[in-house]
């Protein structure tokens, strides 16, 4: 795996600093330590390809003119059997450095060479990162919100991948806790309505809650009440018909049972299948996991607690009240909060800092970084600041803080699926919207940006559907390509690729070559909007050249082989790119 880039701008910098080196020897500047210095790549092209600041930053240790250093340097750069052919000085002391059609052409030749493993690098080396995203709450179906986070989530752990880190995909299910005792709760009240409604005797095995719906239900003639259900409940429909399986599989059974009892059976019954649920809608959106870690296991096995403990070994926790409160003041956080209540049950937090104890200390990644909604801004530093007491490096975890999203349609905001008339979830989405489009448009703009989907434009077959676009330029490229080989013109495999010298060659040419850096830059600043971007360009950049260098039609056979081979690498770059999204390659369209 190569990144020609890279290896060029490596290059440059030895040069320059080799001229240093020589203009130093002969005492033609000070002999003091050269101050760190940038190599980039210009904005504007025809600013070169390369351009560096050396001689800015020396003319002060120099006590010289930039430009005069500049000249120097430039008279010293010896560019024979490198990848520059030369270099020009601009402005008041810039050097601006132009590679030769030898790279270029070796670009192409990488492409093909490299194949399916082109753009990928190695700057992980290796390390080990879980990658936490969705995790969303199993009582219920998964929202919009969920659907741009696993598109995030799951493209940033390829991009990972690609940037040669050993990355995990993990869900972490909240399969204990309050929304379970909510969820249990809400399903025993719909199990007892439905009871009532086939007529059970249920007035005298009910409590509370359960016992006023259970009162208006069964009021003997099969009709329901009005009664409204209390606050502390879930209303969707999918508890009611969780409560009604189980009816029409098992009866009244519960119906006389104690309270917690029934709504134990209930949650057994129930959260598998939903957790199944989310595990099948989540593979429709080509999110496969590694890991599907369970809350329960922290409670089961003791470590809820004994980070409690672990705490406490540390001097940071004290006790007001009956309950135990952690000291995060003394590590920067605006307020302590509370670790295990009055009553001995630990609050939500406690097993969230097992948990992560688990994944960089147990589990010993070398980074976990989590994919969560911009609400959790506040959780982040409590989290990090009872790692840190731990004795765990809270660096270690990184944040993803993700807006939320409006969807559009007809410019205004949509709260319905237009198929089914519910609120839109991941599933109606899926529904209503190719699944290609919802994870290239979800992975348009950085995480922490506030994102308005258009759902209309998400199913146009226009070249203003990014999506579309950039899989209309790769169905072209396997046009171009086939009808070129029915005519009995392919690639000859020894193409003379310096003869690519059109600046719309070159453009698409030095784009081809940024995949590399982008899948880097991509993993380190975890944003794989980049390579959405990247996409774009990249088609934008092969239609300009298509429109302006013809193939069939050019000037010699030798140009025309080239030429070939230029849209062979574009394709596979392209669809590399794409493969990192895991959105499709279609060859027709």
């Amino acid at each position: 795996m190569s990144d020609l880039i890279k290896n060029a701008s490596e290059q440059l910098r030895e040069l320059i600093m080799e001229a240093l080196g020589k203009l130093t020897a002969e005492e033609a500047v000070p002999c003091v330590p050269v101050p760190a210095f940038n190599i980039e790549i210009p904005a504007d092209k025809s600013h070169g390809d390369f351009a560096s600041n050396a001689a800015m930053v020396c003319a002060r240790s120099f006590k010289m003119a930039p430009r005069k250093i500049a000249e120097l340097i430039c008279g010293k750069i010896d560019l024979a059997g490198t990848p520059f052919e030369k270099a020009e000085i601009a402005g008041p002391g810039f050097m601006n450095f132009f590679l030769g059609r030898k790279w270029f052409a070796d670009v192409v030749n990488n492409v093909i060479e490299e194949n399916e493993n082109y753009g990928k690098t190695d700057m992980g080396k290796g390390k080990r990162i879980l990658v936490e995203f969705v995790s969303a709450n199993p009582t219920g179906p998964m929202h919009v919100g969920n659907a741009r986070g696993g598109a995030i989530g799951d493209c940033l752990a390829s991009v990972l991948q690609w940037a040669g880190y050993h990355a995990e995909r993990e869900f972490y299910v909240n399969d204990a806790g309050n929304q379970i005792e909510k969820f249990g709760k809400s399903l025993s009240l719909r199990y007892m309505q439905i009871a009532s409604e086939k007529g059970a005797e249920v007035r005298q095995s009910c409590g509370n809650d359960t016992e006023k719906v259970c009162t208006v239900l069964y009021d003997g003639s099969g009709e329901g009440g009005d009664f409204e259900m209390p606050e502390d409940v879930y209303l969707g429909p999918d508890i009611i018909e969780h409560a009604k399986n189980y009816y029409d599989e098992n009866g009244d059974c519960l119906v006389n049972l104690a309270e917690e009892e029934r709504k134990k059976a209930l949650v057994e019954f129930a959260l598998p299948k939903n957790i199944a649920g989310l595990e099948r809608d989540l593979k429709k959106y080509r999110i496969v996991y590694d890991n599907w870690y369970r809350e329960s296991t922290l409670h089961e096995s003791g470590e809820t607690m004994k980070i409690v403990e672990k705490l406490k070994e540390t001097g940071h926790t004290y006790e007001q009240e009956g309950a135990i409160w952690f000291r995060a003041t003394d590590f920067g956080v605006d307020k302590d909060f509370v670790l295990v209540r009055a009553n001995g049950i630990p609050t939500y937090v406690v097993p969230d800092i097992a948990y992560h104890y688990d994944k960089l200390v147990t589990r010993g990644f070398d980074k976990a970084i989590n994919v969560l909604g911009a609400d959790h801004h506040g959780y982040v530093p409590r989290l990090k600041s009872a790692l840190t007491a731990l004795g765990v490096d809270a660096d270690k975890l990184d944040v993803v803080l993700m807006q939320m999203v409006r969807l559009l349609r007809n410019g205004e905001v949509a709260k319905l699926s237009k198929r089914s008339g519910k609120a839109i979830t991941l599933v109606t989405l899926l529904e209503e919207i190719p699944i290609d489009a919802a994870r290239f448009f979800f992975n348009l703009r950085e995480a922490n940006s506030q994102f308005e989907f258009d759902l209309d434009l998400a199913v146009e077959t226009s070249s203003q559907n990014p999506v579309y676009y950039v899989q209309y330029a790769h169905a072209r490229l396997c046009s171009l390509i086939a009808n070129l080989e029915a005519e009995g013109k392919k690639a000859s495999g020894s193409a003379n690729l310096e003869l690519l010298d059109n600046p719309r060659e070159i453009e698409l040419i030095r784009h081809i070559a940024s995949l590399p850096n982008e899948v880097n830059l991509a993993a380190k600043h975890y944003d794989p909007a980049k390579i959405t971007k990247y996409a774009i360009e990249l088609a934008t950049l092969f239609h300009r050249f298509y429109d302006a260098c013809s193939v069939k039609n050019a000037e010699t056979e030798e140009l025309m082989d080239a030429r070939i081979t230029l849209c062979l690498a574009v394709r596979q770059t392209l669809r590399n790119a794409l493969t990192i999204l895991k959105i499709e390659c279609p060859e027709k369209m």
